[in-house]
C-alpha cells in the first residue's frame, strides 16, 4: 500500500505536525510505503499563474506538478492533515491543490459538461481546529466545511470514498488529550489503509 501524506502546517513543532508524523509512523508499521509532502518545508509555491493555467487547458504542466499528480496517482491513501484558518485550508494547501488538480488530470469537461478523472481514490482529511466542535455542528459550520472542502472538491474530481475528522479544541486540551488524539488519527489511518 502506498500512503502519501500532504502536511501544511508552518510551525515545525506544531500538534499538525506531531499527528503527520504518528499517521506515518503507524502505516509503516502496518508495512505500506509512505511519501510525506510537508508543503512548507518544500517551500512549495501555491502561486497559480495566468500563464500555468491557460497552460493546464493544453496539457502543457511543470515538471514539478506533474510530478504531485505522479504521487497522487501512485497512492493508495491520500491524507490531508492541516488547521482550519478562516473556514478553510491554509493558503500554502488551497495553491497546492489549486496547481496540482488540473484540468485534464482531476477533472475534464466536454460539452459543457464535467467529469472527474480520480476515481477509485481514497481520502481522508484530518483538520485540527482550535475551536468546539459542538459549536461548529451547531452553528452549521462543520456541515458547510463538509460540503466545501471534503465533499465538493473531491466529488468534482471523482473521489467519493472520502473520510474526515474533526479533532477540536487543540489549544486548550491537555497533553493526555492530545495522545489520545494522536492514537485515534492512527486507528483510522489503519482502519483506510485495511478496508
Amino acid at each position: 500500500m502506498q500512503h502519501l501524506i500532504i502536511y501544511a502546517h508552518p510551525n515545525l513543532h506544531s500538534f499538525s505536525k506531531a499527528m503527520a508524523d504518528s499517521i506515518a509512523a503507524a502505516s509503516k508499521k502496518c508495512g505500506s510505503e509512505v511519501v510525506i509532502r510537508d508543503l512548507y518545508r518544500m517551500g512549495f509555491n501555491p502561486i497559480l499563474s495566468h500563464e500555468e493555467l491557460q497552460g493546464s487547458y493544453q496539457g502543457i504542466v511543470p515538471a514539478e506538478i506533474r510530478h504531485e499528480q505522479h504521487l497522487i496517482l501512485q497512492a493508495d491513501l491520500i491524507t490531508l492533515v492541516y488547521p482550519l484558518w478562516w473556514m478553510g485550508f491554509p493558503a500554502i494547501l488551497k495553491g497546492y491543490l489549486d496547481r496540482v488538480l488540473t484540468h485534464g488530470f482531476a477533472y475534464k469537461t466536454e460539452n459543457g459538461v464535467s467529469e472527474g478523472l480520480l476515481n477509485g481514490k481514497k481520502i481522508q482529511q484530518l483538520i485540527l481546529i482550535g475551536s468546539n466542535l459542538a459549536e461548529y455542528q451547531q452553528s452549521g459550520f462543520a456541515k458547510s466545511l463538509q460540503d466545501t472542502l471534503v465533499d465538493g472538491l473531491f466529488n468534482y474530481c471523482g473521489i467519493y470514498d472520502i473520510q474526515h475528522r474533526i479533532f477540536d479544541d487543540i489549544h486548550l486540551v491537555d497533553d493526555q488529550a492530545r495522545q489520545q488524539m494522536l492514537k485515534q488519527a492512527a486507528e483510522i489511518t489503519l482502519q483506510n489503509l485495511s478496508a
